[in-house]
């Protein structure tokens, strides 16, 4: 069954409180990215998972292997559920996530890889020098690599699920943001779907942000979501 990921994209640890205790029990799962952890650290994970809730973790590592290892280790310690990694990284930095989150067993934070952000589209992987493939066939081709190589799944559009649970093995997790409630604006993001469409398509987690946060009402909003989903 899918699992909804809520974005804390907000910029303090107040807020993220704020949020999490608002939307109480409709949510179990949380996002915290590069704007929140920047600006609170580690005690803004600590927070949310002393709530009772799961964390993901989105800071999209990539650096050398042994700075990875040595993150995805620290992020284990504050018990994250899930974890962000560059699959342009390579073979080795995949490796080193993967075997830094083995240590913690079966409550190991899960590797997901980042294949093409979901702002971008085919003129903007032209520009980054991606000129020989469509964002599909680049998403493909990235994600069998990093799920080859120890990737527990991936991030990435809900318009490519479909086609990368047809191609990876099973039990491949597959998170996609870009995901905008029938008849809701698309914001940023380029490539998206309904919730209905990403789970239909294989997906195991949908991560929604502004359709709940800035909702008059997000416990309806979360709600309504989740019933999309079929929860």
């Amino acid at each position: 069954m899918s699992e909804l990921i809520v974005a804390l994209d907000v910029q303090t640890r107040a807020e993220a409180v704020e949020k999490v205790e608002l939307l109480g029990d409709a949510v179990d799962f949380y996002k915290i990215g590069l704007e929140l952890y920047t600006a609170e650290g580690p005690d803004v994970v600590k927070a949310v998972k002393d709530l009772g809730k799961k964390v993901f973790l989105d800071l999209k590592f990539h650096d050398i292997p042994r700075t990875v290892e040595r993150s995805v280790r620290s992020g284990g310690k504050l018990g994250v559920d899930l974890m962000t990694i560059h699959a342009v990284g390579g073979k080795m930095m995949i490796t080193a996530a993967r075997e830094a989150a083995m240590e913690f067993g079966e409550n190991r934070p899960k590797i997901l890889a980042v294949t093409v952000l979901t702002s971008l589209d085919q003129n903007d992987l032209a520009d980054i020098g991606v000129r020989d493939r469509l964002p599909a066939e680049q998403v493909m081709a990235m994600g069998q690599f990093a799920v080859a190589n120890g990737a527990d799944g991936l991030v990435s559009s809900p318009k490519e699920v479909r086609s990368l649970y047809e191609t990876l093995p099973y039990g491949t997790l597959f998170v996609t943001p870009g995901v905008r409630p029938a008849g809701s604006a698309v914001g940023d993001q380029k490539r998206v779907a309904t919730p209905a469409m990403a789970v239909g398509d294989g997906a195991t987690h949908l991560v929604v942000g502004r359709p709940i946060l800035a909702a008059a009402d997000p416990v309806a909003a979360a709600k309504a979501i989740r019933a999309e989903m079929g929860l």
